[in-house]
């Protein structure tokens, strides 16, 4: 984290907009402090929706491996057919 990347509530409060700006450019996220402790992030949308992504594909990875060593796998022939029967039923329910 750069130095210049943490800022105070006050600076926020004064120049939000060119917080926001610069967030945005710099697609680095900025942390904002209050009495001295960091308390919340500034982040643009991209790299914001990004991280949850990211995030959201580890998590299905985790349950992934957990499915596998506790047993719950079927065939990649039985996951055809059943992704073959949902992709019926819902070109079915677009009729």
């Amino acid at each position: 984290m750069k130095p210049e990347n943490i800022v105070p509530i006050t600076e926020l409060k004064r120049d939000a907009a060119a917080l926001v700006e610069r967030a945005a450019d710099e697609q680095d996220p900025i942390i904002i402090t209050q009495n001295g402790r960091a308390t919340a992030v500034l982040q643009d949308i991209r790299s914001f929706k990004r991280e949850r992504d990211a995030s959201a594909m580890l998590t299905l990875c985790l349950q992934g491996e957990r499915d596998i060593a506790e047993g719950r796998t079927i065939s990649h022939a039985e996951a055809r057919k059943r992704t073959k029967a949902l992709f019926q039923r819902f070109a079915a329910s677009k009729k």
